[in-house]
């Protein structure tokens, strides 16, 4: 009897390896080099760290460490040990992190040094048996450990619906949903962008994205390994790093915020970009006016692409001519495999250039919500399509345009913020009677927060008090930068806030 194929992610990753192990696979910031050979070897010995602890069968890893190339590796050894790997953005500060770890009740915890006095109670109290630590200078328990097991372990079997990743993305109601992403999802999408975005042998990435979202961790990562590429591995953006690698590179990804911090720099050239094939950008909306800069300063057009954590990558601007223009403002069209509609309010299919809520449906949406079943039926249609939550059009020509979201949502330097959990925090604190937090434009950011607040009759409240009381709860990215505390909030005649209302009132503060 024929044994079935492995559908295990990292089964498919490591196919791609290329045949001399011994090549650099990653180059770092600070001067390592790692081979295909140490990315098999480490990554083995930390999939037999977590076989010989006795998880149950889709455990979840939750991880809070900064970016490294041993955090890379843990990432590839739970799919390779068969596990479930929970990424946890690094700013995010204790009363997030007990509620993401209560909720996914993970069998294993590995964070930062630095972090684990506060984050060891936490896990410990949701039941985690296993706390590991893991720095960005190659040391930490976690190391320790693998160091002692065996460098040699074959790849757990999964099927293509198993598994593989949660992300938490909030909701607009404030709680956070985790999106439960399969090997099949991954792997589709992975396969599809691999073709499309024409990833060649030679190729070389830049990588300088954070890895705990979907951006740097499946969209960037997946496309190196899938192809073999080796990657040039920035820990943390610098412009400057950047433009002095371009020359050795081929392939860049980024949000909107990293392109305009390398056009304010005099670096940038045509001479920079000589060998570059391919700048894609995506996670916030590119201004036209930095996709027109880029172009006529390098020669190179930006290819702006959507998609989001349930779904990975929905659509993308051609990479060939052949296949049409790279038209700034949109976000191209659908992906192999991938289907996409724009529906009114009704339910009936929008005409051409007609506004309406997109759904999608295709082998890379995600499984629905970890252990919210009722939310997940709400997020999908009678036949299947998934609600994105965006709005947009499709032009005579099949181009997507995003034009607005729906709720509230701000995108942050391409970090999702929600209002609804920002106002929680701030209603909960002393003398707030109400308040509202809205996006505003910014040039470097292209979108941050900003709260007005009402106090509770006869108090008073300080507005920088109230932004630093939010830093010692929230990350940084969900800060807003202005406060402003006011008699009161515009209102229609429901009683409903008036949000677009205080977006133009504010719109101005940061031009």
């Amino acid at each position: 009897m024929k044994t079935k194929a492995n559908s295990n992610l990292f089964a498919a990753l490591r196919a791609a390896f290329p045949a001399d192990l011994g090549r650099i696979a990653v180059e770092t910031d600070n001067g390592l080099f790692y081979s295909w050979q140490d990315l098999d070897r480490a990554s083995a010995m930390m999939a037999n760290l977590f076989g010989a602890l006795g998880l149950e069968e889709g455990a979840r890893i939750a991880v809070q460490v900064e970016k490294s190339v041993e955090a890379m590796i843990l990432y590839l050894a739970t799919l390779r040990a068969g596990y479930v790997f929970l990424p946890l953005n690094t700013a995010y500060q204790s009363a997030e992190i007990e509620y993401f770890i209560g909720n996914a009740e993970p069998a294993v915890v590995v964070c930062t040094r630095r972090n684990a006095a506060w984050v060891e109670p936490i896990a410990s109290a949701a039941g985690t048996r296993h706390v590991f630590t893991l720095d960005d200078d190659r040391t930490g328990t976690l190391l320790e450990l693998a160091a002692q097991c065996s460098d040699r372990h074959e790849v757990a079997r999964k099927k293509s619906g198993d598994l593989a990743a949660i992300l938490y993305t909030s909701g607009t109601t404030g709680r956070s949903k985790g999106a439960m992403l399969t090997h099949g999802n991954l792997l589709s999408n992975a396969e599809v962008l691999k073709d499309y975005w024409g990833w060649k042998k030679g190729d070389v990435l830049i990588h300088a994205l954070p890895i705990f979202h979907v951006h740097g961790l499946f969209v960037a990562l997946h496309g190196a390994l899938l192809n073999g590429s080796k990657m040039i591995w920035l820990t943390r953006f610098d412009p400057k790093r950047v433009i002095e690698k371009l020359p050795e590179a081929t392939v860049f990804m980024g949000v909107p915020t990293l392109y305009v911090r390398l056009l304010a720099e005099p670096g940038l050239t045509r001479e920079a970009v000589r060998n570059m094939r391919l700048f894609v950008a995506g996670s916030a909306p590119l201004l036209i006016e930095t996709f027109d800069e880029w172009r006529e300063r390098t020669g190179h057009t930006i290819l702006e692409r959507y998609g989001m954590s349930e779904t990975i990558m929905l659509t993308s601007n051609p990479y060939s001519p052949a296949q049409g223009e790279r038209r700034g403002g949109t976000v191209g069209f659908p992906l192999p495999g991938v289907r996409l509609r724009v529906r009114d309010d009704a339910g009936r299919e929008c005409t051409t250039d007609e506004i309406g809520s997109i759904e999608v449906s295709g082998p890379n949406v995600f499984a629905g919500y970890w252990r919210m079943p009722e939310k997940t039926k709400e997020e999908f249609t009678a036949d299947g399509f998934f609600k994105t939550g965006d709005v947009g059009k499709i032009d005579g020509r099949g181009y997507v345009t995003i034009v607005g979201r729906s709720k509230d949502l701000i995108i942050s330097g391409g970090y999702n913020v929600y209002p609804a959990e920002i106002e929680g925090y701030i209603n909960e604190l002393p003398g707030v009677a109400e308040s509202a937090v809205v996006g505003v434009p910014h040039p470097d950011f292209g979108e941050v927060g900003v709260a007005i607040v009402i106090a509770k009759a006869g108090g008073a409240l300080d507005a920088d008090a109230i932004v630093a009381e939010l830093k010692s709860k929230l990350a940084n990215f969900k800060i807003p930068k202005r406060c402003f505390v006011v008699p009161e909030l515009p209102r229609n005649t429901m009683g409903k806030v008036q949000k677009a209302l205080l977006r133009e009132q504010h719109k101005g503060l940061f031009a």
